[in-house]
């Protein structure tokens, strides 16, 4: 990363600017504020309050876009809570170890890639979605939810826009993975789990899979019709099929999407007669798409 150090103490600058290069990060000195905001391309801005009769929100306001990490010798209102408030990120007391405030940095850094990684996900999910026509979006529910839909999106789009609209953390987790179990057991309660897939638990496994999420908040979602089960199922029909969508699969997530939906209702006989493929074409591609067949 690009750094720029703002620091009157340049013994101290020099010293931290070695440091941090020994870390492989790209260091700039500049000894006063009115220098420092001649240029705006910095990663991280470590800002020295101590200088003396120096303005600093120019300095943050200029850097912005930037991680501002106030380096100060003692914490007062001029020193730390205004600067803050104004939006530097954090602050490290002097005199302090170079590997607490890497750590600073890393933190803020890592901070940095999550909330953009974060806004670039909502805004593909609110454009996928965006189609959905989902008129039970502001129902109240009751956990655990079991939704039975033949159009996977019209599922994902309500648990989603769920968890969005309750304002919790949402995790995803699919019953094809063999650690599923495990995986939902670790999650806390506090957080939406959106489970799909549960057309391909099989009869003996419901049971533990029930007492499992009994007392979480989860989304089952099946692309078959739920049956023989006591929690309530929210079925969100479609009026026309997945090809009437807007969306024109390639040929392999066709078959793929063919084979995970239509296998329980066509022996292996027909449903590779259907799809134009051998038996044997047809159980090499349940392996490769980790389809698991009901019994």
């Amino acid at each position: 990363m690009k750094i720029l150090i703002i620091e009157n103490e340049v013994y101290l600058a020099q010293s931290i600017a070695t440091k941090l290069s020994e870390q492989g990060h790209t260091c700039e000195l500049c000894t006063s504020t009115k220098d420092a905001i001649k240029s705006t391309n910095y990663d991280v801005v470590l800002l020295s309050t101590n200088i003396n009769g120096q303005d600093f929100n120019p300095v943050i306001e200029t850097f912005k876009r930037s991680i501002v990490i106030l380096m100060v010798s003692y914490i007062s209102n001029d020193t730390v809570s205004k600067p803050l408030s104004a939006g530097a990120k954090d602050y490290i007391l002097k005199p302090f170890m170079i590997e607490e405030l890497i750590r600073k940095i890393d933190h803020y850094q890592d901070y940095e890639k999550l909330k953009k990684r974060n806004d670039a996900y909502e805004t593909y999910l609110t454009h996928n979605f965006a189609s959905i026509s989902n008129e039970f979006k502001n129902e109240e529910i009751e956990f655990p939810l079991f939704i039975s839909s033949s159009f996977q999106k019209s599922s994902d789009a309500f648990a989603f826009e769920y968890a969005a609209k309750v304002n919790k953390p949402i995790h995803f987790v699919t019953l094809n993975d063999p650690k599923a179990m495990s995986k939902i057991d670790a999650i806390s309660q506090n957080c939406i789990i959106y489970i799909i897939d549960f057309q391909v638990l099989k009869k003996t496994s419901r049971k533990p899979f029930l007492d499992l999420i009994s007392d979480k908040l989860a989304i089952i979602a099946s692309t078959d019709k739920i049956d023989d089960i006591e929690h309530k199922v929210l079925e969100i029909k479609s009026d026309s099929s997945i090809f009437d969508k807007g969306e024109i699969l390639p040929i392999e997530d066709y078959v793929k999407f063919v084979i995970a939906n239509y296998q329980h209702k066509y022996p292996d006989t027909e449903l590779s007669k259907k799809l134009g493929i051998s038996r044997k074409s047809l159980w090499e591609k349940r392996k490769k798409y980790d389809i698991i067949k009901k019994k």
